[in-house]
């Protein structure tokens, strides 16, 4: 078992063991579907300089639903990492990592609690 499956089972167990299964299990999927909703807005809006604040804001949206929520939101990071490296053609090593970063950072970011609108670009359409 490598370390971040072993980190995600951890925290499966800790936020069942905390509270009932459904709770934990309602929780995730709603992470999950702000998850999906931060992705869908950041491709609807297509625009440019804004990808880590739509990063923020959906680890924040499922963060806020507790443990469950939480637990989702670094599964779909953990997922998505390895099914997005790919698209990273044309850029060199260093500006691949400090892509990569940079998208953690606002994860954290977002996932501690604090505001993602400070990722967001001042012209970023009201909607989002």
């Amino acid at each position: 078992m490598n370390l971040s499956t072993g980190i995600i089972f951890c925290f499966l167990i800790l936020g069942v063991s905390s509270q009932g299964w459904g709770t934990f299990l309602r929780e995730a999927g709603q992470g999950a579907k702000d998850m999906w909703r931060a992705y869908r807005d950041m491709k609807e809006a297509n625009y440019k300089g804004a990808d880590k604040y739509f990063h923020a804001r959906g680890n924040y949206d499922a963060a806020q639903r507790g443990p469950g929520g939480v637990w989702a939101a670094e599964v779909i990071r953990e997922a998505l990492q390895g099914i997005t490296d790919p698209l990273f053609k044309g850029m060199t090593r260093p500006q691949v990592r400090e892509d990569t970063k940079a998208d953690q950072f606002a994860n954290e970011w977002g996932q501690s609690g604090k505001d993602p609108n400070h990722f967001g670009p001042a012209d970023l359409p009201d909607k989002y």
